[in-house]
């Protein structure tokens, strides 16, 4: 079975920053999909989502896109077996420590920048399918040359 990246936002209003993770995703040819739920408004709603993705019986990680409290985080690790990672739309109301410090048995990932969230989703997913690890291969190699191109730019070279 295919893995599966699902972007859970709390609101619409976090489309743009779940689009910047999805694009990331899917250049590491990670499926993705997105979906709007939210811990406070309607928790039926998010039960429901998670209940039919942790049905299906793929491969899966979930990154979770909500400010202010991130209850949504916290509310979805301990329903799933997969991976919670929190990835907060920036913002100055964030409060980080609701991302960060969960209660015990509560074990979600922060990952700030959304690229980043992506990456660690297609790293967990990776040992899942050969097509993701040969993306994440590319793109770190793709870094490294960037890096040492610059160098020898830097000396003259």
């Amino acid at each position: 079975m295919k893995p599966l990246l699902v972007i859970l936002m709390g609101s619409p209003a976090d489309t743009e920053h779940c689009q910047a993770i999805a694009k990331a995703s899917r250049a590491l040819n990670v499926e993705t999909e997105l979906r709007v739920g939210s811990a406070h408004r309607t928790p039926e709603h998010v039960l429901g989502l998670i209940r039919e993705y942790e049905a299906n019986g793929r491969p899966k990680v979930y990154i979770t896109v909500a400010g202010r409290s991130n209850a949504l985080s916290g509310f979805t690790d301990p329903q799933v077996s997969a991976p919670v990672i929190a990835c907060p739309p920036p913002g100055s109301e964030i409060d980080i420590w609701s991302s960060v410090r969960m209660p015990p048995g509560v074990a979600c990932a922060y990952v700030a920048e959304p690229v980043n969230a992506a990456m660690f989703a297609a790293k967990i997913l990776a040992p899942h399918d050969s097509a993701i690890a040969e993306a994440i291969n590319t793109e770190q190699a793709r870094q490294r040359t960037r890096v040492t191109q610059a160098d020898a730019e830097i000396r003259g070279a």
